[in-house]
């Protein structure tokens, strides 16, 4: 019975020293989110910004700029997968990774090849277990991206764009990320981000025509899309970037708080097991004592 009891000690400590483990990166993850949910509520304004101003020199102008038109019949997609460089983040990764599997069987239903660029060690680690091809990778700041990470994620995404489809480029550009709702929600999600979809916003929802802004364009419509449509990219790219680092501390946050509920539930469930064994062997030591004090009392009645 003693050997019991030392069985469940070590495992109360082993467990204990797994919960303090687990309580210092749920308070780690908790003072990330602040951080990353105000770098999301600065970019945000700054990506929806630039992309009105895309679209007003898109809907005000007729150049045919190839960010802009629709392809007739497009037949090559490019996918940009974000996860995170670690684990112990629960779900996180396995629902963005499953989103992006999702929007990879309807491109392929829709009969167009699909080109995968991956960002963060998990999506990288899931499609080299199943030797799927990779276009691109990037990884090692899924929870503090920079600005400059987001452009040089953009780059060969533009520039496979810009490329005829015939020498390797694509049609279209989507992105996978999951983006930050609140604190308890989090939800992967899938974007077009090229061809920029334009809609013309002309007329309120009252129905009453609205007065529609002249522009000029210095030198032309189409260097004005040349220089604003890298930066929309890049600014959709990071904004996503930083929604999902956000996601990211939240779901690592929730899964260490769950982790360290159960530690304490185990702990005071081996706890009651080992107070359980310990009163059974002082029962039993008890009753050894009585016993053999009875037999003793015998052994001296029968002698006398």
């Amino acid at each position: 019975m003693g050997a019991q009891i030392r069985v469940y000690k070590r495992r109360i400590k082993s467990v204990t020293a797994t919960k303090k483990i687990t309580k210092a990166m749920e308070m780690i993850a908790a003072s990330r989110i602040v951080k990353a949910q105000r770098q999301v509520d600065a970019s945000s304004p700054y990506a929806d910004e630039l992309t009105r101003a895309v679209t007003a020199v898109a809907t005000g102008s007729n150049t045919k700029h190839p960010l802009t038109t629709e392809v007739d019949q497009p037949t090559r997609a490019a996918v940009l997968l974000i996860t995170s460089d670690r684990g112990l983040a629960g779900g996180y990764s396995s629902n963005a990774i499953k989103a992006a599997d999702r929007l990879t069987e309807r491109l392929r239903a829709e009969g167009k090849e699909v080109l995968h660029y991956l960002v963060g060690r998990k999506a990288v680690a899931y499609y080299s277990f199943r030797d799927r091809a990779v276009t691109d990778s990037w990884t090692g700041f899924s929870d503090s991206p920079q600005y400059a990470n987001a452009k040089a994620v953009a780059t060969p995404l533009i520039e496979s764009v810009l490329k005829e489809t015939a020498e390797g480029g694509v049609d279209e550009l989507y992105v996978v990320f999951t983006e930050f709702v609140s604190m308890m929600t989090q939800t992967p999600v899938d974007r077009r981000l090229l061809p920029l979809a334009v809609s013309d916003k002309s007329v309120s929802t009252d129905k009453q025509p609205q007065a529609r802004a002249q522009y000029e364009f210095e030198p032309s419509a189409e260097g004005v899309l040349d220089a604003l449509l890298p930066r929309y990219v890049e600014s959709r790219i990071y904004n996503a970037m930083l929604q999902a680092a956000a996601s990211e501390h939240a779901a690592r946050r929730r899964a260490m708080k769950s982790a360290t509920d159960n530690a304490e539930d185990l702990i005071k469930s081996l706890t009651r097991l080992a107070n359980a064994a310990r009163q059974a062997d002082i029962t039993q030591e008890i009753s050894e004592i009585v016993g053999g004090a009875s037999a003793l009392a015998d052994a001296n009645a029968g002698s006398d």
